[in-house]
């Protein structure tokens, strides 16, 4: 799987009893959607470890799963820590006006009268929605190093063009 390709879905906690199991903290909006996207890669540092999930169960309101051959604490303590990785093309196929967060992060932002607002460095969810994290120009006019953009498609956001990698806003840039 090419860096490129590699979605991040979770990471694994730490160790839960003695016979192998891991807790997971899942990415996803809903916790055991994680399970839904296979296979995973396990990594930490450089290493990288394809694995096999045979089982999972909800225990509280933590998931935890059983990695195939890792059946005592000492082995599966090695997972602790690693990033959940699975293939781009596992997630499911999305709307026209619906975008992945990695599809938005890179791209330009510019106002709907011609401003360059910087590019996408990030996103965040602040529960009522979505908000572009964006890295001011060095050269800002406004002095600005960082603003953060409401995700709010028609409202704020007019146009995402994929083919073009930007964003057009309804935005005051001395925000």
């Amino acid at each position: 799987m090419s860096k490129e390709d590699q979605i991040i879905l979770g990471k694994v906690g730490a160790v839960y009893g003695i016979k192998g199991w891991l807790k997971i903290h899942s990415f996803t909006d809903e916790p055991e959607a994680i399970l839904d996207y296979f296979p995973w890669s396990l990594k930490l540092g450089n290493n990288t470890q394809t694995v096999e999930i045979t089982d999972w169960r909800k225990h509280n309101k933590v998931l935890i799963v059983k990695v195939a051959g890792i059946d005592d604490r000492d082995d599966a303590q090695v997972f602790v820590g690693s990033e959940i990785l699975t293939n781009a093309a596992s997630l499911p196929q999305l709307s026209q006006d619906d975008f992945y967060w990695r599809d938005l992060i890179g791209m330009s932002v510019v106002t709907n009268k011609g401003y360059d607002l910087g590019v996408v460095a990030d996103m965040m969810e602040t529960g009522a929605n979505d908000v572009l994290v964006v890295k001011a120009n060095l050269n800002d006019g406004f002095g600005k190093k960082e603003r953060l953009i409401p995700y709010l498609f028609e409202q704020v956001v007019e146009s995402v063009s994929i083919e073009n990698k930007q964003i057009c806003v309804d935005w005051d840039p001395g925000f």
